[in-house]
């Protein structure tokens, strides 16, 4: 996909709006991780480096009426953006106005402004997140060029990446580059063998990237929850585990044509209570007990997938192995986790969500090819649609 990069941009002394994704956890107005932010940097430092005035904004959380607003300022954001940056940077807490027009006017070469959370403008009849064709023309007034480098957005239609985009020169950002680049060419150019490994709770949540990818890779490994419709889609006994009994017809249709490419688990850690401390036992996948629920693979199919990885060269993996929030049910995940990350001539990606946090908690994100800052845009990726907020940006 040839789309424009910041690069490609001549930059100097213009204002350059960008479109990053600061939408991070937060706990009595503290990040508790700053992990967007970082990710973020390579684009606003070389904007800088090439002596652009930095105008920089994104949503935080959901904000519906004037209660939500609390603690959801981006204040403590452009705070912690100036300690990452180690520079001073400008926030002001508008999200239009005389105010904020004129912070921007005063802007010097390689300065850093921030305005204020996007979402502030839903409150009147959801302004952003409607593509409000009139507050995307009046954010792309307030710069020369636009660089969304928010992937974690880039399925929706709202009016800071598509409605700025369609008034104004854009292009993506270092971040939007790497994710086209790694999602991008593994689902439409993988270097074979290509395993996906999917988990979750639900079918239903994974059903486009099933399809696609059945048609994409060689290999379909599926675990979490989700495995349990399969298995009584195979007629097998499931217990009290997770099932979508609407799903059970689709999931056999995708056993049927999947010929062979669906690897399911052949044991499972069961449980009499859903709870970290239930009695446990592991079972064939075979024959669950009817009083027993399943929470997690067993070490069986631990050892199955990481055969299943022998010598693949592309690995997407997207969704937890089991309940990972519960430690006694987390091995699953942790087992597949280590098991891509010892891979050496693999490009190895993680689709964000639960799987990117546990590579993360494990202390394996370096060894990891890239990991997606984009949980529902790298999933709709994966299904091979079309993202609104990156089909906006400009072609080379």
């Amino acid at each position: 996909m040839a789309k424009k990069i910041v690069t490609d941009l001549d930059v100097q002394g213009k204002k350059v709006l960008v479109r990053a994704d600061f939408n991070v956890p937060m706990k009595d107005n503290n990040i508790t991780n700053d992990n967007r932010i970082v990710q973020a940097l390579p684009t606003i430092k070389h904007l800088i480096n090439e002596g652009a005035k930095v105008i920089v904004f994104s949503h935080l959380g959901k904000v519906k009426e004037e209660s939500d607003k609390a603690g959801k300022s981006l204040k403590p954001v452009a705070t912690r953006l100036g300690e990452l940056l180690g520079k001073e940077v400008a926030f002001v807490p508008e999200t239009r106005g005389e105010k904020l027009e004129n912070a921007i006017d005063q802007l010097q070469n390689g300065d850093v402004l921030v305005f204020e959370n996007t979402r502030f403008e839903d409150i009147d009849g959801k302004k952003e997140s409607k593509n409000d064709p009139e507050l995307g023309k009046y954010w792309a007034s307030l710069g020369d060029v636009f660089v969304n480098d928010a992937f974690g957005t880039a399925h929706r239609s709202h009016a800071s990446n598509v409605g700025i985009a369609s008034n104004i020169e854009t292009a993506a950002g270092f971040l939007m580059e790497k994710e086209i680049k790694f999602i991008g060419e593994a689902v439409d150019n993988p270097k074979r063998p290509f395993v996906a490994i999917l988990g979750g709770a639900k079918v239903s949540d994974k059903i486009g990237v099933i399809e696609n990818l059945l048609d994409k890779a060689d290999k379909v490994l599926i675990g979490g929850g989700m495995a349990y419709t399969f298995f009584k889609a195979q007629g097998k006994e499931i217990g009290k585990s997770l099932l979508e009994a609407d799903k059970v017809d689709l999931a056999k249709d995708l056993l049927e044509r999947a010929n062979g490419k669906i690897v399911l688990p052949i044991d499972t850690k069961t449980a009499d209570d859903f709870s970290n401390d239930a009695n446990i036992s592991i079972v064939s996948s075979d024959a669950i007990p009817a009083e027993l629920e399943g929470l997690d693979i067993g070490p069986k199919t631990v050892e199955l997938f990481e055969k299943e990885l022998e010598g693949a060269h592309t690995v997407v993996w997207n969704g937890p192995m089991g309940v990972f929030e519960l430690s006694n049910f987390a091995v699953g995940t942790i087992g597949v986790c280590e098991a891509i990350a010892s891979l050496e001539e693999a490009t190895t990606i993680i689709g964000g969500g639960d799987s990117a946090a546990a590579a993360m908690d494990l202390g394996y994100a370096d060894r990891f090819s890239h990991i997606s800052t984009g949980g529902g845009a790298s999933l709709e990726y994966l299904e091979g649609k079309e993202l609104p907020g990156l089909a906006a940006i400009n072609d080379k």
